[in-house]
């Protein structure tokens, strides 16, 4: 541990993906002095494009959106902090039941040991000392979110290393919360249908299973603006329409499932690197 930084690695399926859920982290443990690596598996390329532009419409070019996409992502990091930035590059699989989740070079349809031993070889370079990616369900369903844990855990496998690894999450209290945060900000919103609204109170879970609470209120500043960043994808982020002081409120804590450990850290934790230094 003396010739080399405590290492964190976040491994995340697109570009904005790193500020949502753990731009707080990424830029607390950066200010720290802890080596901070993302790992963004996919290009984006099915994300909003120039004018709102969606997937399928005329005039949307999914490469342009990617090199629009990365430019943010680099905007991102840089506001975050992060030390070190790969991109796997994959193509963006889109929502689930999108055609583009059987393009055959999308992150979708790439056979889980490739990318695997792709991110095996970043992990046996940089360390990790703390892994954080999706839980099995990629959080909401994502298809690319489900395929970066695959991934991630798949790549654990073929290591060496014992790194304490985590799940973001939400706690089912903030969840109500936001849903509350939405009707405020959105007035004419029409009531969800009956199937997606239990589908969406899924998402998160009870508070008392959330095994990490991480303080990052002093970072949830440059956690909105990273989220900024990204720029082209301005509609698609809610947060952005709280403004800076709601939402600190809102997101000043981070939260995780902590599934790997070796340190024996006791439980609830409120530092992922809890027992490493």
């Amino acid at each position: 541990m003396a010739d080399r930084p405590l290492t964190l690695m976040a491994v995340h399926a697109h570009p904005d993906d790193e500020a949502t859920s753990t731009g707080g982290i990424l830029a607390r443990y950066a200010a720290e002095g802890i080596r901070t690596v993302l790992v963004t598996c996919t290009d984006g390329g099915c994300g909003d494009g120039p004018g709102g532009l969606k997937p399928g419409d005329a005039g949307h070019d999914p490469a342009a959106v990617a090199s629009m996409r990365r430019r943010e992502l680099e905007a991102s990091c840089d506001v975050l902090k992060i030390s070190d930035l790969e991109l796997l590059d994959y193509a963006d699989s889109g929502m689930m039941g999108w055609t583009s989740n059987d393009a055959p070079d999308s992150f979708w349809q790439t056979p889980v040991a490739d990318g695997a031993a792709r991110l095996a070889e970043l992990m046996r370079h940089y360390r990790p000392d703390v892994v954080v990616t999706y839980d099995e369900n990629g959080f909401y369903g994502h298809p690319d979110h489900i395929q970066a844990n695959r991934i991630t855990t798949a790549a654990l496998e073929m290591t060496d290393l014992t790194p304490k690894v985590y799940w973001t999450t939400m706690p089912r209290s903030a969840m109500q919360r936001f849903g509350e945060i939405m009707c405020e900000f959105n007035g004419d919103m029409p009531e969800p249908d009956p199937a997606e609204a239990a589908e969406m109170a899924k998402i998160g879970l009870p508070d008392d299973e959330i095994t990490t609470w991480v303080d990052t209120t002093a970072f949830s500043g440059q956690k909105f603006d990273a989220l900024a960043a990204h720029a082209s994808q301005g509609e698609n982020i809610f947060f952005l329409k709280m403004g800076k002081e709601k939402f600190g409120e809102l997101m000043g804590v981070e939260t995780f499932v902590r599934v790997q450990d070796t340190t024996g850290a006791p439980l609830p934790e409120n530092d992922l690197f809890a027992g490493l230094r």
